[in-house]
């Protein structure tokens, strides 16, 4: 049977519908003999029936008669009859353009749609079959109507497509032909009608769709093969920057394999030079797509190079965001001879263009963005991601206080000014970026907008450069001018500390002068202090180094710093695993951990914790540091950290220079901190302030690690008692006051001594005395011949001469030569009269004791 066309008053018919239910032809004819049995008994007993009941039964028959023609009327009721009346949801079902059965979970039958019925296989003796059993005969679908039939009987939905060859008619014309059946199967819900479940299958012949999909895929194969195989490169890249699609030409050109490639893998950093790929990222600010041509040099996968032209389109969305690009690649290494020359000639220039280490810009009359090369979204801080440059004005990218000049700038570019003054800017971008600005007159052509050429260069590091060593040149004078006056108040303050020891030993605590002479002692040791610390922040004082482990100094120092920072503040110590020792002067380190915590500790008025930390910091991590002048090496980290109230960047550049303190007035001489990085930077190391305020601060000490295997061994000499001698000694120093205190003390104690006001007197000195002593102290800093070159000439006769200098003041040529000289014993200005003492007998105790070895 065959479904009747769909048309103006045309009804496709059902081929089988469910059987009418006879129960209401049933209650019909009930009805017609009651009526017959109650008009049978009026008449028979007619008589003996009361008028008024017969009255009452006609008028409700009438009653009865009127209602149901009002129910006709209005649609309430139908005549039945053979014919099942059409339903909207049915017509929907007949007029669907594939086979539709509907059949309980057991297989019967309820409803077919004429559709069905154009199935071959589908009717048998001109009765509807089922669709498991439509397929019964095929192989090919037996599993997936196994699967469909399993679904139905569970009241589960599926759908499977079955693919036949020779379709469901196997006819011979196309036998070898392949057909599709999409077939699917979907409960239906419960009906006032029919009280078992029912489902609903369909048979579709998707074969035309399939063939279509097929035919498009091959189109969009062969398409494909076109693009990869074409003599010109392409490839596609998102917003990121990410390349989506390479064809096979380019990755030949780039030395790729195709088949390696994924989506996203490449990005343009990797195959376009330099800066080059900011230029890919542009796209019209207003949305508009537009091809721009642009040479450049491409990076081989060997890193070696290539110049192309590429045919560039990319545009942004309503957003503003950057959509997909495409790209044309064409490969400028070789072409025609007869273009070979002007191919030469603009390869030189799109590589001067790209790969200049400035930035280039074209500007229109109004000083709006017209063209930039690749360099310049670097140098500006500019993402092509962002936004579009494209006839954005170029005031936009740096600072308010240039863009006056600027302007003026660009009108007399505009008018062809011959000689028009840089601009330094500094750029709206976060952070210290500067650049310094070249404007020129662009050559005029018909209909083009560039007007005026800009040239930057960037000036960052030049700037942060010229400010350091400002600042270095700053310290260095305040240095210099420290150490030398240092040196003149420890010549001052020798005599003064040397002359009241003397004094003190002829008035003893009972006598009135006492208490005057030690108030002159102890103002001399703190004015001793405060030089100590501007020859520690000019480095000009003389170090004693040493292989030192950080830990046991740390450990050492400890019970001491916890009493310094009292009751309310808790120091806590970490140490890393196998420091590495490091090289430096024990006293000054101690100093500088002393001062740090001090400082900590002040820093917490309400108490707080302080952290002392010891670490090792390889290669690799100091690399990834950021902090300015520090050279990627090992080094050996003390940090000292504390939960006090902060610095504020501008303190923190100010709080190494001299004099500079935050505290009350009398609380502090602003040379603590100096002093640690003179310390510091004499140790060759390197300290960094790191502060968050209402946080707290942390000190980074970061000393270069002693590459000696074993640590060097330190004697320490056993306290002298006996200070008494009777060696012959010669003192060396021009200043008379403080070579006077010093001969005299010595000679108090018993030794003859020898005096020289200079380098030359002291030669003849020992002359006189037949090269006969047994220690010589001279000064280091004195006109005409210093120590150490009086030490050069006195080795020359008596190469075992044990010599002790005295400074307070020493150059950085003089302080490495007694550094190295580990014969020769320092003592530092000034120094009292137990001082020296103790010292000469230390010196001549050691002399003693390697005549013995």
């Amino acid at each position: 049977m065959t479904s009747t066309p769909l048309g103006e008053g045309n009804y496709p018919e059902p081929i089988i519908t469910s059987a009418r239910s006879n129960a209401g032809v049933w209650r019909v004819a009930a009805l017609g003999l009651a009526l017959v049995v109650v008009a049978v008994v009026f008449s028979v007993f007619g008589d003996r029936i009361p008028g008024d009941w017969v009255i009452t039964f006609v008028g409700l028959l009438a009653v009865v008669g009127v209602f149901c023609l009002f129910g006709l009327a209005a649609g309430l009721f139908r005549f039945g009859g053979t014919e099942e009346r059409r339903t909207v949801s049915r017509a929907v079902v007949d007029s669907l353009p594939y086979g539709a059965m509907v059949a309980d979970r057991d297989g019967k039958i309820s409803y077919v749609n004429g559709h069905y019925g154009t199935f071959a296989g589908g009717m048998s003796n001109g009765v509807p079959v089922g669709v498991p059993r439509l397929f019964a005969g095929q192989s090919e679908a037996s599993e997936a109507i196994y699967r469909l039939s399993r679904a139905a009987k569970d009241g589960r939905a599926a759908v499977e497509d079955i693919r036949l060859v020779g379709g469901l008619g196997g006819s011979a014309a196309e036998s070898a032909r392949a057909f599709w059946y999409r077939v699917a199967v979907r409960p239906l819900p419960e009906t006032d009608e029919v009280k078992k479940p029912l489902s609903i299958w369909t048979v579709e012949d998707i074969t035309r769709d399939r063939d279509n999909n097929e035919s498009a895929f091959r189109d969009l194969q062969r398409a494909i093969d076109y693009l990869d195989h074409s003599p010109a490169g392409f490839f596609s890249a998102d917003a990121r920057g990410a390349i989506q699609y390479l064809n096979s030409t380019l990755t030949d050109w780039l030395g790729y394999d195709l088949a390696e490639f994924n989506s996203g893998h490449l990005s343009l950093g990797d195959i376009v030079r330099g800066d080059g790929a900011s230029l890919l990222m542009r796209g019209r600010g207003d949305g508009e797509i537009r091809t721009e041509i642009i040479d450049i040099d491409l990076v081989r996968r060997n890193g070696t190079s290539f110049p192309v032209r590429m045919l560039h389109r990319a545009a942004r969305m309503a957003d503003g965001e950057l959509g997909e690009t495409r790209t044309l690649v064409l490969d400028r290494s070789s072409a025609p001879d007869i273009e070979e020359e002007l191919r030469a000639a603009e390869v030189r220039f799109s590589r001067f263009f790209n790969d200049t280490p400035f930035a280039i810009a074209t500007l229109d009359v109004e000083g709006r963005i017209v063209r930039t090369n690749a360099p310049f979204g670097r140098i500006f801080k500019w993402s092509g991601e962002e936004k579009s440059l494209e006839l954005q004005p170029l005031t936009d990218l740096i600072g308010e206080g240039s863009r006056e000049k600027f302007a003026r700038a660009i009108k007399d570019a505009a008018a062809h000014q011959s000689e028009i003054e840089p601009v330094d800017a500094l750029l709206n971008a976060e952070g210290d970026h500067a650049v310094r600005l070249y404007v020129s007159g662009s050559e005029m052509s018909a209909g083009s907008p560039e007007q005026v050429n800009v040239y930057a260069l960037d000036m960052t590091d030049q700037r942060k450069l010229e400010a350091q060593f400002a600042q270095s040149q700053k310290m260095q004078a305040v240095g210099q001018l420290a150490g030398g006056v240092a040196h003149d108040f420890n010549n001052l303050l020798t005599a003064i500390i040397g002359f009241s020891d003397l004094l003190l030993l002829k008035h003893k605590p009972g006598d009135p002068s006492f208490s005057e002479l030690m108030q002159i002692k102890q103002n001399a040791n703190r004015a001793a202090g405060l030089t100590r610390q501007l020859l520690a922040f000019s480095r000009q004082q003389t170090l004693r180094p040493q292989v030192l482990e950080l830990p046991l100094i740390v450990d050492d120092l400890t019970v001491l710093l916890k009493r310094m920072i009292g009751e309310k503040n808790t120091l806590q110590v970490e140490h890393g695993r196998n420091i590495w020792p490091v090289r430096a002067d024990l006293v000054q380190l101690e100093q500088v951990i002393i001062n740090l915590v001090v400082n900590a500790r002040d820093a917490m008025p309400g108490g707080g914790t302080i952290t002392l930390r010891t670490g090792n910091v390889t290669r690799q991590e100091a690399e990834r540091l950021t902090f300015k002048g520090m050279v990627a090496a090992d080094y050996v980290l003390i940090e000292v950290q504390d939960t006090g109230t902060g610095m504020s960047p501008d303190i923190i550049e100010k709080i190494f220079e001299p004099f500079f303190t935050t505290k009350e007035l009398g609380k502090g001489t602003g040379l603590g901190l100096s002093t640690v990085y003179g310390i510091v930077k004499q140790t060759e190391g390197f300290i960094y302030p790191v502060s968050v305020v209402g946080v707290g601060t942390t000190f980074k000490i970061y000393l270069p690690p002693h590459d000696q295997v074993e640590a060097e061994k330190v004697i320490v000499a056993a306290p002298v008692r006996d200070l008494t001698g009777h060696e012959r000694i010669l003192i060396v120093e021009d200043e008379e006051s403080v070579r006077a205190f010093s001969a005299r003390a010595l000679r108090t104690t018993g030794y003859e001594v020898f005096e020289a006001d200079g380098g030359e007197e002291a030669l003849e000195v020992l002359e006189d005395l037949d090269f006969k002593v047994d220690l010589m102290i001279s000064d280091v800093v004195m006109p005409e011949m210093d120590g150490p070159t009086l030490l050069k000439h006195v080795r020359k006769t008596m190469p075992n001469l044990k010599v002790i200098f005295v400074s307070g003041y020493a150059e950085e040529s003089v302080r490495r030569d007694i550094e190295d000289d580990q014969s020769v014993e320092f003592l530092p200005k000034p120094y009292s009269l137990d001082q020296i003492n103790t010292k000469v007998k230390e010196v001549l105790q050691k002399i003693d004791k390697d005549a013995d070895a």
